[in-house]
């Protein structure tokens, strides 16, 4: 039978410590604030952005919403996040993803100063991930990283294997893993024999985005199995893993939903303490 990870104790753990970190901090006189900035009307992002608001709202985080029309130009949205930028009382800047099409990512994510970054995106802390010298990591990963610690799963000299290589979640994922001196295996769309390397992993992440992908034909007896995925299939939430026929021959494994998605808000509130404490020169 395997270990259910239960990401909800695990993120109400994180929250704790953040809610008292917060607390400390507001002591001597240092709010911490996180601005989040949604453009547009899509309905997850529009989910994401108020469980985002309630978490800040029960652990003290001062939250300031900006709900913008799709219509929005490049100018306008570039105009508020340099107004935040400028900011001493806003911490952490997010600008919830996907942005409307007419909209450059890229340039978006980039105007974001590195220390409120609170998502890890921006490619100075990208490349600080890379060389292992990091105050951020993208909230998914890292709330991955968290789950395998609190169970007390040892990384060291393991096969780890990552499918999907996405900057948000793959990528970084893959860095995490081998900076705990994991061997790293990350697979995509192109990847051959993707069965065989998946049957040889210890640990294994499904970042795909496709439900039911990970069969248990592609699980190695014993495993530890991290499901990443959100998908819905006729209204129910599923993962990247067929749960089922994968649960019994795996020692852990992660739910959807109730495994990855509750750490994720989790370690942003994480990221937007850690920037506040650096902003104000606040160790520990």
């Amino acid at each position: 039978m395997s270990r259910i990870i239960d990401g909800k104790a695990i993120s109400a753990a994180v929250k704790e410590r953040v809610k008292k970190g917060v607390a400390e901090l507001d002591e001597i006189g240092v709010p911490v604030g996180l601005a989040v900035i949604i453009v547009g009307d899509d309905p997850a992002s529009k989910v994401y952005v108020a469980n985002k608001k309630k978490a800040c709202e029960d652990l003290g985080i001062i939250s300031e919403e900006y709900a913008l029309p799709a219509e929005t130009t490049q100018e306008e949205l570039l105009s508020i996040i340099e107004t935040l930028n400028k900011r001493p009382s806003i911490n952490g800047i997010l600008c919830q993803l996907p942005l409307p099409k007419h909209l450059d990512e890229k340039l978006i994510i980039n105007s974001i100063l590195p220390e409120k970054d609170v998502d890890a995106f921006h490619p100075h802390n990208v490349g600080r991930i890379m060389i292992g010298d990091y105050d951020f990591v993208p909230c998914t990963p890292a709330g991955i990283m968290e789950m395998l610690e609190a169970e007390g799963i040892d990384v060291s000299g393991k096969s780890c294997v990552v499918i999907g290589r996405s900057n948000i979640v793959g990528k970084p994922m893959g860095m995490l893993l081998l900076h705990k001196n994991g061997t790293v295996t990350i697979c995509h769309s192109k990847t051959q024999n993707l069965k065989e390397i998946c049957r040889g992993a210890d640990i294994l992440v499904a970042a795909v985005g496709r439900a039911g992908f990970v069969t248990a034909d592609m699980v190695k007896e014993g495993a530890v199995v991290i499901d990443v995925g959100m998908n819905r299939v006729d209204g129910k939430l599923c993962g990247d893993v067929d749960y089922e026929a994968v649960k019994d021959k795996v020692s852990v494994i992660t739910p959807v939903p109730g495994g990855v998605g509750p750490m994720t808000i989790a370690m942003l509130m994480q990221n937007t303490l850690t920037a506040a404490k650096k902003q104000n020169n606040i160790k520990g």
